[in-house]
């Protein structure tokens, strides 16, 4: 067992800056917790009603990574009375040195004790750090299960991609935000602080706050389950609770706050640069991404802000590169003037533009060769399928046209590295499509031998990097099984026995055991809850990381609480089945992924819905920017 870090109380962590400081010359990486980097926020005891703690439960180079931790720190600062400190997950020598000093969890700007503070809230991106948050919370020395929360114990909230599936967590965190989260932050703190002023108890704010659009307060759900162990629906402990949550959408992307001075941290992080939010959503319906159905609609933010954000952004930050920020970013409705407008303007300033996220099926040459003039660093396409009838499968929307003529079009550019990403054990997947992935490699090598600079043949590398696939909440394949491992290990081995003969071919594949644990936390219930709380108590911490996950520990974890990671894992779900994130609407109906589901059996894809409406229901709430009025499932 780890050794216990107890709460602040009262002044007894008065000087706990100053033993921080003392544990800094001892770590690896100090400036993960020094505070002070450039645009960090520091407010005044006095002009502070509310004090909030961004969690990222990963390290400090992974967090100051993503944009979303920019946006909600802005948001939340910029909010008068409300001061948002951030709060990671310490590194593996700090801890020990924290543990072993009583030193608690701190906040990264004033070195406060996590547990002084009247809300924590975590960001929830993958389910491999769900250990971490437990984690955190001993460390701040507040009980992980709610039920054991006093009133001077931090509320805990939790917000991001994985809420839409909140379950798991649901005797962890007191109250879930699901959707954009730039309105519904402002509500709950104006919430919080009413709560500080009127003396209101933890249950009197969740009542309240549970009536705000977007949040879910799991303690009033109670789950059913039938004999065979499948969930039947809820039952509702407060009335005045919703029947379902409904996410928060920002429609207007040009009227909403955005960090125009971003943190720079005095270390490098793993994207090093000034990041610009170009839209949000996704309109191609792959059939297997969470995000493209629970980020819709698209909301563009128009190109002339998008220009001032970024020469505002390099000015307050003094970085050397721009990335603009999307799911699909050659998708932008105005793609190439922007980027054409950017460079004029990254080429003044001698900054360089990236642009993650292209597609294989509308990029443009130009718009690449002009992004690329000065370096041809390697591109990455994702096809995903190895095969046509696959693709079919899951709505990718390219074809064996598209990937040759992109590989033709980068290489007569002079580009020596291509890396391609595919998944394995998709609905329907047979070996004829893991062949597929091989012809796919061995015809962009033959491109590259008669299209390819005769100086740089020899250097030229193709990359095939496979994934394993993970059936998520709020997609079409909600219902499907997960492999095996014994099938996953079996494809790797025979699609490196295929690839081991193609010439200039690299092989890459995803661990089978985080990929099993992955999907069990995916489509959870709040049975597994005690699951995560002893596989923490059994070592298990930053899951998502190779050096520390330990299967073995998580699979005794499952023995210990009698949880079967084949029902959650390795079972595909019936039609009519209750689903654990059934009371959370996302916007796409359930109606509407069966349908899709139903396409994906007939090898039939639905296009893309800026080409016209497919009906997936989000216009019972919003206006969606697309042409015509299509079939209607909702």
């Amino acid at each position: 067992m780890r050794p216990a870090v107890h709460r602040a109380e009262g002044k007894k962590y008065m000087y706990l800056s100053d033993r921080v400081e003392r544990l800094l010359t001892k770590v690896n990486k100090p400036a993960s917790y020094m505070g002070g980097e450039l645009n960090s926020v520091r407010k005044m005891p006095e002009e502070t009603e509310l004090y909030w703690g961004f969690c990222f439960p990963d390290l400090y180079e992974i967090g100051m990574s993503y944009l979303g931790l920019q946006i909600i720190y802005h948001v939340l600062n910029s909010c008068p009375g409300v001061y948002c400190q951030r709060i990671f997950a310490p590194g593996d020598d700090m801890e020990q040195l924290m543990r072993q000093e009583n030193v608690p969890l701190f906040t990264v700007e004033d070195r406060q004790a996590a547990s002084e503070l009247d809300v924590l809230g975590f960001t929830l991106q993958y389910e491999l750090s769900f250990t971490n948050i437990v984690n955190m919370l001993d460390l701040a020395g507040v009980p992980a299960l709610s039920t054991k929360r006093s009133e001077d114990d931090p509320i805990i909230a939790a917000g991001g991609n994985c809420s839409f599936n909140p379950e798991p967590l649901s005797d962890i965190i007191d109250f879930f935000m699901i959707g954009d989260g730039e309105d519904v932050l402002i509500e709950v703190s104006e919430l919080l602080k009413k709560k500080k002023k009127e003396g209101w108890t933890r249950r009197e704010f969740l009542e309240h706050v549970s009536r705000i659009k977007g949040v879910y307060v799991p303690s009033f759900y109670e789950p059913q389950y039938g004999d065979d162990g499948c969930m039947t629906g809820y039952r509702k402990l407060y009335n005045s609770a919703p029947d379902r949550v409904v996410k928060r959408i920002v429609m207007d992307m040009d009227s909403v706050d955005f960090p125009l001075k971003p943190i720079v941290p005095f270390m490098e992080t793993v994207h090093d640069r000034s990041v610009i939010e170009l839209f949000r959503g996704c309109t191609r319906g792959c059939r297997f991404c969470q995000a493209g159905m629970i980020c819709r609609p698209v909301r563009e933010r128009s190109p002339e802000l998008v220009r001032r954000f970024a020469s505002e952004s390099l000015a307050n930050t003094g970085y050397d590169e721009m990335s603009l920020l999307s799911l699909s970013t050659s998708d932008y409705s105005q793609i190439e003037p922007l980027v054409r407008d950017l460079m004029a303007d990254c080429k003044q300033k001698d900054t360089g533009l990236s642009l993650p996220s292209l597609r294989l099926d509308s990029f443009s040459e130009d718009m690449l060769r002009e992004i690329q003039e000065f370096r041809k660093t390697g591109l990455t396409f994702a096809p995903e399928a190895g095969t046509q009838r696959l693709r079919n499968i899951i709505n990718k929307s390219i074809t064996d046209e598209h990937i040759y003529g992109a590989a033709e079009k980068v290489i007569k550019m002079g580009y020596t590295n291509i890396k391609l990403y595919f998944m394995v054990g998709l609905p329907g997947e047979t070996d004829e499509d893991l062949d597929g992935i091989a012809e796919i490699a061995k015809n962009i090598v033959w491109l590259n031998k008669k299209y390819g600079d005769e100086k740089k043949k020899g250097r030229f590398n193709v990359t095939v990097s496979v994934s394993n696939f993970v059936p998520k909440a709020d997609t079409p394949f909600q219902w499907a099984a997960q492999d095996s491992p014994e099938e996953f290990d079996r494809k790797h081995i025979y699609l490196k026995e295929q690839l081991r003969k193609v010439k200039h071919c690299s092989f890459q594949y995803h661990g089978t055991d985080t990929s099993e644990l992955e999907a069990v936390l995916a489509r959870g219930d709040r049975r597994l809850g005690k699951t995560i709380i002893r596989a923490w108590e059994l070592g298990c911490k930053f899951d998502g990381w190779t050096e520390f996950f330990d299967f073995e520990k998580w699979k005794q974890a499952f023995a210990d609480t009698g949880a079967d990671i084949d029902f959650y894992a390795h079972r595909a779900r019936g039609e009519s089945e209750y689903l654990p994130w059934d009371i959370m609407d996302c916007g796409v109906t359930k109606k509407y992924m069966l349908h899709e589901l139903h396409e994906a059996m007939n090898e039939i894809q639905t296009q893309d819905c800026r080409k016209g409406c497919t009906g997936c229901g989000l216009k019972r709430f919003v206006e969606c920017p697309v042409y015509e009025q299509g079939a209607n499932y909702s």
